[in-house]
């Protein structure tokens, strides 16, 4: 019996792991198609008078949780670029490190280890703003951003210096084990004018001003900064189901290929045998 294709080891591991790899994509697929509803059900606002209406009308003054999307604007002196010219920010972090060659005895090959990595942040006060609004004196303070979850810097530089090596250098290498292959150096930025969307919770400064404050939520969910207006944040959630929906066919599909496949030879083999 075991000869039948429907009993061949390679048939019974593409059969199943085609339906594995199906369910494991579904459970993705049905974990984001979840965390959308719940990020549609979050009421998303800009920095306008609308929303300075809802905080005075609401308990406290305070939103507990809202996304908020506007433009970056420095409240007071902005970040230069040390590398680029006319570009500035408002959080800049620029890391520098070294990469080696080391020997190892055992394996008798080189192997790459990064060192001395050093990293400077620097960042001043920003807010938010109403995008296309060209005088405004509404803005949402964006507090402690560094806590907020979510990759928000643009790399604006990034330079890579090889080693120069000489007779005597490679000698030193050949006694030390160790190799200088090259520094790099980076530059992130959040750039002001850049089109930012925050998740969190707001508060009215004051109580009868036009500055509010986005913050870390009290009640334990997620301080998220995205560097996109809400309707790319929801697409790109968007895109990712998608692609989960897609793979989940996929493999579903090629593992009901491949188990009709088999079904079909096995029946066409006790045919040719009666």
């Amino acid at each position: 019996m075991s000869d039948l294709p429907i009993f061949n080891p390679l048939v019974l591991i593409g059969v199943g792991s085609s339906f594995a790899f199906s369910g494991l994509f579904y459970h993705l697929y049905k974990e984001k198609k979840d965390e959308m509803v719940k990020l549609k059900e979050i009421p998303k606002f800009i920095p306008d008078q609308h929303l300075v209406r809802i905080l005075k009308a609401s308990p406290h003054r305070k939103l507990q949780y809202v996304a908020v999307e506007g433009l970056v604007q420095a409240d007071g002196e902005t970040l230069a670029s040390q590398f680029v010219p006319r570009c500035f920010g408002v959080i800049q972090k620029i890391a520098v490190e070294e990469h080696w060659k080391v020997w190892n005895n055992i394996t008798r090959t080189w192997y790459s280890r990064t060192t001395n990595r050093k990293e400077t942040n620097n960042a001043v006060p920003f807010s938010l703003v109403e995008p296309g609004a060209y005088i405004s004196d509404i803005t949402v303070k964006v507090h402690s951003p560094l806590e907020a979850s979510g990759w928000f810097l643009e790399r604006v530089h990034c330079s890579v210096k090889h080693a120069q090596e000489g007779l005597v250098d490679v000698l030193l290498e050949g006694l030390s084990g160790e190799r200088p292959m090259a520094q790099k150096e980076t530059e992130e930025l959040l750039r002001v004018g850049t089109t930012m969307t925050g998740f969190g919770e707001v508060v009215l400064e004051g109580g009868t001003g036009t500055t509010m404050r986005l913050q870390a939520p009290q009640d334990g969910r997620r301080y998220i900064l995205v560097p996109t207006d809400y309707k790319g944040f929801i697409e790109r959630h968007e895109g990712t189901a998608n692609l989960w929906k897609r793979l989940t066919a996929l493999f579903g599909i090629t593992g009901a290929s491949l188990l009709a496949g088999a079904v079909y030879s096995t029946i066409g083999k006790k045919d040719r045998r009666d």
